[in-house]
């Protein structure tokens, strides 16, 4: 189990992409069983339900396999807390906060990311690496 490692939804979205380059990636980010959060879930589940127009069944159905193969940390009132201090601190918006604050309550060194900033650490800790990132 790999617990230094924290992906946001896009990762776990472009497992189910059309891009075949970034559905590898995607898939070989969660083979390494990294950590998200209930919020990653939840985010995920509304994105097939509404963009991709899967039923609930498909919708829920995706998310217990994703659950199955990452270890999914629950938001509580620290995250929030932690995740207002980021917000203001670095001028995230609040979903972005809640993601990076999980991430580093874990104790993740690594946050994969595709809307956030390539390389960027947070708190001395946390990076940010976008995995599709091409120089």
């Amino acid at each position: 189990m790999t617990d230094f490692i924290f992906v946001d939804t896009n990762i776990v979205l472009y497992t189910l992409g059309e891009d075949e380059h970034k559905k590898a990636i995607a898939r070989s980010i969660l083979a390494e069983r990294p950590l998200l959060s209930s919020q990653v879930i939840n985010e995920a589940i509304n994105v097939c339900l509404r963009r991709f127009k899967f039923t609930r069944e498909q919708a829920y159905t995706f998310a217990d396999v994703v659950m199955r193969k990452t270890n999914v940390q629950a938001v509580d009132e620290m995250t929030i807390r932690k995740s207002a201090e980021i917000a203001l601190r670095y001028q995230f918006s609040n979903w972005d906060s809640l993601v990076i604050a999980a991430a580093l309550l874990a104790k993740c060194d690594i946050l994969y990311s595709e809307d956030m900033q390539h390389n960027q650490v947070i708190d001395g800790h946390l990076t940010i690496l976008n995995p599709f990132f091409e120089s």
